[in-house]
């Protein structure tokens, strides 16, 4: 029996993923793609895909729009089954999560019923995921008691309209606290969550920077520490939202999206790629990023992990040629590059990371990149990033002129961390940052790049500890 057969044999009997993805995992070590097959998180590589539904831009609530812009023409049937159809053209049995905000979840006008009919009939087809997007960045604008409360209604409302006690994998968070992320473990029994845009940082509005890019079970401190031990351990592991380019992620901001500018989020995004630069060019920049993750990242790590969201609006926006040629193009671009790509659903990932690490302990992440030459990619750049449970640590150098590696980021978990207080969208709070010795952005004093030992004794005992060679 193939994946596929597997995935609507399962809807059909209402056992398995298409119906009931917390099913598939009750007493499971792994996940099965099918009824031989289990599937481990070392040894693959893995997509994980989002469309988003929305009203408006940076939509964070109800009544809280921090944006006038209204797009509710811009989602139709017809967007996002193109969006789908799309995707699915040479990856048949790749499966995505659906992303709503609460407005997309309970607009009661004709488009809106008909694309959250579709989504339900994706999962039962599919076995897609319908999960729900607690707006963008809502721990900067609603208090936390609010988030939980409203994440809750959606997770009901998704239910009752997927139908046969369907609930969502993982949630699609933008910044969600420790406080949230905890409910969602605890109260829902939610242990996955797109929780942290890695190293976002004055962007889009406020931004955050400070934690590992790749899963992690967060800190009762602050959801972009990595929890040190069974004291301060949240179970919900912490999904990034977008993969970067990282030389292009070391930097705040953004000019523009054109290749003449700067856009610390470029990387995997339609509107920083393909939308910025023309399929092309663009789609030079996806596959270069992706081979970050995907070649060199796959043999330091084990296994190799890209995720992205798209907004549905990009069809009506920027034309259904471009955005579906682009869409089509990165993804059979990459199952023809990395045949053995499994494009599976957040909370599938999620389980899956979660099945073969307990804890923190023994994940330690490795990343080598040199630009790619377009745009802010510069090509004479060589980053390195080193990823623990303690710290993260990030070494630059102009390769071309071979010069030493200088430290551009030292951020410590070992620490003690707090995040702000309940914000409200009278009063809101945009430092979620966890910066700390040394922050890639540059943004203070302190973060000039410096060699290694030139750090502080307890620095270099801690990564002496882990990459003893960095220290010879």
């Amino acid at each position: 029996m193939d994946r596929r057969t597997f995935v609507k044999s399962s809807a059909i009997s209402g056992a398995g993923l298409a119906v009931n993805g917390s099913n598939l995992f009750k007493g499971m070590g792994s996940f099965l793609l099918n009824e031989q097959e289990p599937v481990s998180l070392n040894g693959n590589r893995f997509v994980t895909f989002c469309i988003m539904i929305r009203t408006t831009p940076w939509e964070v609530s109800r009544d809280i729009k921090l944006h006038p812009r209204d797009e509710s023409a811009w989602h139709t049937l017809d967007g996002v089954r193109w969006m789908r159809e799309a995707f699915a053209k040479n990856n048949p049995d790749g499966r995505l999560t659906w992303g709503f905000t609460l407005n997309a979840l309970e607009d009661k006008r004709k488009n809106y019923v008909e694309i959250r009919n579709y989504a339900a009939e994706c999962q039962r087809k599919y076995g897609d995921e319908v999960s729900y997007f607690p707006g963008y960045f809502p721990a900067m604008y609603l208090p936390r008691e609010r988030i939980n409360r409203e994440m809750t209604e959606a997770i009901e409302t998704i239910t009752d309209f997927v139908g046969n006690g369907y609930r969502p994998q993982a949630i699609m968070g933008g910044f969600l606290s420790a406080n949230n992320l905890q409910y969602l473990a605890e109260k829902e029994k939610i242990h996955t969550a797109h929780a942290v845009i890695w190293s976002q940082s004055n962007i889009d509005g406020g931004g955050a920077d400070g934690s590992p890019s790749y899963p992690f079970y967060p800190s009762t401190e602050h959801f972009c520490k990595p929890a040190q031990n069974d004291k301060d351990f949240i179970d919900c592991v912490n999904l990034d939202g977008w993969t970067m380019d990282f030389i292009c992620a070391r930097r705040s901001g953004a000019s523009d999206h054109e290749i003449t500018g700067y856009n610390s989020r470029r990387g995997v995004g339609p509107i920083e790629t393909y939308i910025g630069w023309g399929l092309d060019l663009g789609h030079r920049e996806v596959m270069h990023t992706q081979s970050i993750h995907f070649d060199k990242g796959y043999e330091l790590n084990g296994f190799g992990w890209v995720t992205n969201i798209w907004e549905a609006q990009l069809v009506y926006e920027f034309g259904k040629e471009l955005v579906c040629n682009a869409l089509e193009m990165w993804v059979t671009g990459t199952k023809k590059r990395w045949p053995d790509t499994r494009f599976v659903t957040f909370g599938e990932y999620g389980n899956i990371w979660r099945n073969q690490h307990k804890n923190n302990d023994k994940w330690n992440y490795r990343f080598e990149e040199r630009g790619s030459g377009l745009g802010d990619s510069y090509n004479n750049l060589e980053i390195k990033w080193f990823m623990n449970k303690e710290f993260r640590l990030a070494l630059l150098r102009d390769w071309h002129q071979n010069t030493p590696e200088m430290v551009i980021d030292f951020t410590r978990y070992d620490l003690t961390a707090k995040e702000p207080a309940d914000p409200s969208p009278e009063h809101p709070d945009k430092n979620w940052s966890l910066i700390n010795e040394i922050n890639q952005k540059g943004l203070r004093a302190q973060d000039k790049p410096r060699l290694i030992k030139e750090l502080d004794k307890k620095a270099k005992e801690l990564i002496a500890g882990y990459y003893p060679g960095l220290m010879v």
